[in-house]
């Protein structure tokens, strides 16, 4: 809203944000309504526009929090810490957007407070991607031929890009800034020409084929499409598959030796569910169509090996395309699955096609220095995720490296706001008072209730410290049993592994990092508890 004296704007909690009612309150928590109205007016106040900035940047945290980190809210007790990288990306993101809008329509007299304004959250981007952002080594005496080939492939097909294909230490491939990039530039176009999805195989005899097979999904008809596909000498897309690795190192092809290092973890089972899945896949489908199809599906074309080879690829390189017509679709996007992932990423909105380009535009929300990697995001997923599907772990702390708990309650379901809950590293929290103890409220409070529902909470009477040092027992009883069951790993020896041990390993470690902070957290809170009833006991003693 503009006057002539004065511009505003309102931070609005959209009503349709299915989390509604839990931001409502995170909101009024932190003084703010849904609807919150800033006055943008130029003072001559020290400080004046850090005090705008910090109120925009509280609200629209809280506006762009995902369901996880909206379970772990409770942990950011500082208004001056953020809840995630990605959200605070998209916060100040979110900012900048706004801001664009206002200067495209403000009066003249008001266009020096939005530039300033403008300037400071730009700052605040490239300043919190600097301290946040993992730096890459290039290294130099890779050479990138083939995939140079693809890059001159995709350009005279339309293709734009500010980006250069190098080998990254530790990474592979990887996507460097050929100069300085910011917000809002373009790093990457690809033409919808050259995408590959399902639309590919709708004229082909092998859809025809495919289409009467009950149950088939378009995945799995594109998935025997790239088996057959990648032999072709006269696919429109033979450079591409040339520049694709002959064996994908994903946590599906984990040996024997690395599934055994798991033992202890969650992602045993979830790796071992995986396999069989797709071996129940396969089966399904081989060795019946060679039999009845022979020169659609040629036998040496349709091995189990080539069949993970291309669960492994679409796993590790599909994305999810919104096109014009509103259908979403997993395609392949050659030249883009060079980009690698980032829990701080350059790139994180990418799969919605450009209705008047017919292309899909790959734009940056922080800036990318001429030689630096550029990185995407791949998705808010945990490490086990990343590690079988998509052959890797992320670097830095993720957030979402999560352990769900499966809780028995009598606690009534109308009473308890969330019924699913989970623990993550506590180190990731900021609040390690007396009953937060860097674990998530949402759980405490779900087994404070269950436990004692007609005890008042987080008081330090008798009853509630008592119930409280039951609560924390119970969860380091688990938890220490959990990492008893973990052999301890050591990393001292990882250049001796295979590729696929050491990930095993890595993994391993960090989750008995993760559940040993819990248990070290739950031991900490004991002690609190004990010293608060310990003073609570003197103080009745005393009348």
């Amino acid at each position: 809203m503009e006057t002539d004296e004065e511009l505003s704007v309102v931070l609005e909690l959209p009503n349709d944000d299915i989390f509604y009612d839990k931001k409502e309150k995170l909101l009024q928590i932190k003084g703010f309504s849904p609807n919150e109205r800033i006055y943008l007016r130029h003072s001559s106040e020290p400080g004046w526009m850090s005090a705008i900035v910090k109120v925009l940047v509280q609200i629209a945290r809280i506006i762009h929090l995902n369901e996880l980190e909206l379970y772990f809210a409770d942990d950011v007790h500082s208004s001056g810490e953020f809840y995630s990288p990605r959200n605070e990306l998209e916060a100040l993101n979110f900012i900048v957007s706004l801001i664009d809008t206002l200067l495209s329509s403000c009066k003249h007299w008001h266009t020096n407070v939005l530039q300033e304004l403008q300037t400071t959250i730009l700052g605040l981007i490239s300043d919190f991607g600097d301290k946040n952002g993992m730096k890459a080594i290039v290294e130099k005496d890779h050479f990138c031929d083939q995939e140079e080939l693809l890059l001159e492939w995709g350009k005279s097909n339309g293709v734009r890009t500010q980006l250069q294909i190098a080998y990254v230490k530790g990474a592979g491939r990887g996507a460097i800034a050929e100069k300085d990039l910011k917000v809002g530039d373009i790093a990457l176009e690809i033409p919808v020409s050259i995408i590959i999805s399902e639309e590919l195989v709708l004229e082909t005899d092998m859809y025809n084929v495919l289409k009467e097979v009950d149950g088939i999904s378009s995945e799995t008809i594109l998935l025997l499409w790239s088996m057959k596909e990648k032999h072709n000498s006269n696919s429109k897309f033979k450079i591409y598959f040339d520049t694709l690795p002959e064996k994908f190192n994903t946590g599906l092809s984990f040996g024997i030796d690395a599934i055994t290092a798991l033992d202890g973890t969650l992602l045993l089972e979830e790796i071992m569910q995986a396999r069989q899945h797709l071996h129940d896949q396969y089966d399904e489908l081989f060795p019946a169509l060679c039999t009845a199809f022979p020169d659609i599906f040629p036998p040496k074309l349709y091995t189990w090996e080539h069949f993970l080879w291309a669960c492994e690829l679409w796993y590790s390189n599909g994305m999810k395309i919104m096109f014009s017509d509103g259908t979403l679709k997993t395609c392949l996007i050659p030249i883009a699955g060079f980009l690698n992932h980032s829990l701080c990423p350059h790139i994180m909105h990418y799969g919605k096609v450009d209705t008047a380009a017919n292309s899909l535009k790959f734009r940056l929300s922080r800036p990318c220095r001429s030689g630096e990697e550029c990185c995407l995001s791949y998705g808010n997923f945990s490490s086990s995720y990343f590690l079988t599907f998509y052959g890797f772990l992320p670097q830095g702390d993720n957030p979402y490296d999560v352990i769900p708990l499966d809780i028995d309650s009598t606690e009534d379901k109308s009473m308890s706001s969330s019924t699913t809950h989970m623990v993550r590293g506590t180190w990731l929290s900021n609040n390690h008072n007396m009953y937060y103890y860097g674990l998530p409220s949402p759980l405490l409070d779900h087994l404070r209730r269950s436990r004692s529902p007609m005890l008042r909470t987080k008081t330090y009477l008798q009853g509630d410290l008592e119930n409280e040092l039951e609560i924390l027992e119970d969860l380091r009883s688990i938890f220490d049993k959990m990492l008893d069951g973990m052999d301890e790993t050591s990393l001292d020896n990882r250049e001796m592994w295979s590729w696929d041990e050491k990930l095993a390993h890595e993994y391993k470690f960090q989750q008995r990092r993760i559940v040993s902070s819990i248990s070290t957290s739950c031991l900490t809170g004991v002690d609190m508890a004990k010293n608060e009833l310990c003073k609570c006991l003197a103080e009745d003693s005393l009348g």
